[in-house]
């Protein structure tokens, strides 16, 4: 299974490099159930390998001048802070049980990998679903709905923090609608977003959680090794087109975890 799950981790960087993201989704539930880790031992993780790849990512994009730091730096006022609070402060002190009707015990390994599922979900549908450009070059240099920007922060903050997700289905669609951002600037600028909460959050789990080290190394390492390979790939094959088989994909396993840990755990 741990071959499997190394394979996979080239997947998440692979997605990253030929469609511009969406496979970070898979990761905790590799760390899970290939390489057997403990849910919240595999968020931390998580933050890790989605933070690096999505730095790598928002590098390649701001050299193609698609990234705006100013936009991610106001973001990330909030949902770094909230990032960083959920995995340092709350997360530490959550029971392992957290509720029991008779005896039916809601743990919260069960409750990270359910409400991961969701997520998975709704990622799923956002990668089905056709993007609708929006045709304005408006960026958030107006000043406009800065106050609904902070609080969106606030919210794929939490999605981060408790479930190690880079949400950047949150984020893309926050910096088009809300700020009218061209939607390839709103990529790059999200994977900016998603390497600042993912890197500083994952900071938060230093102490608390004894993190392997060298295992860590080579997942990640893995990841990143799969976005050149991907970048290589996008050459030749248009990556919208497999954006959507990949979210079927992303969909299944959704309710594969669902079904799991409901019932046949």
């Amino acid at each position: 299974m741990e071959v499997i799950g190394y394979l996979l981790s080239a997947v998440v960087g692979i997605s990253l490099g030929l469609i511009g993201g969406g496979g970070s989704i898979l990761m905790v539930p590799i760390l899970v159930y290939l390489f057997m880790l403990n849910p919240v031992m595999a968020t931390s993780y998580s933050l890790f390998v989605v933070g690096t790849t999505s730095l790598i990512g928002a590098f390649n994009n701001y050299v193609k001048g698609l990234v705006s730091i100013k936009t991610a730096l106001l973001f990330g006022i909030t949902s770094i802070t909230t990032v960083f609070i959920t995995r340092k402060f709350i997360m530490p002190v959550i029971p392992d049980i957290l509720f029991s009707i008779g005896s039916f015990e809601v743990k919260q390994s069960m409750a990270i990998m359910v409400l991961f599922a969701m997520l998975m979900l709704m990622a799923s549908t956002a990668m089905i679903k056709r993007r609708k450009e929006i045709v304005n070059t408006d960026t958030m240099d107006s000043g406009t709905n800065t106050f609904k920007l902070l609080l969106y922060g606030v919210l794929v903050g939490l999605a981060t923090g408790f479930l190690g997700a880079g949400g950047g289905f949150l984020i893309i669609p926050a910096l088009v609608l809300i700020l009218k951002m061209p939607m390839k600037k709103a990529v790059g600028t999200s994977l900016l977003i998603i390497a600042l909460n993912s890197l500083i959050g994952f900071t938060g789990d230093i102490g608390h959680i004894d993190i392997d080290w060298k295992f860590l190394g080579i997942i990640t390492a893995i990841a990143v090794a799969g976005i050149f390979i991907g970048g290589a790939m996008a050459k030749k094959i248009a990556g919208e087109k497999l954006k959507k088989g990949f979210g079927w994909f992303v969909l299944i396993m959704g309710v594969y975890i669902i079904l799991k840990e409901l019932f046949f755990n």
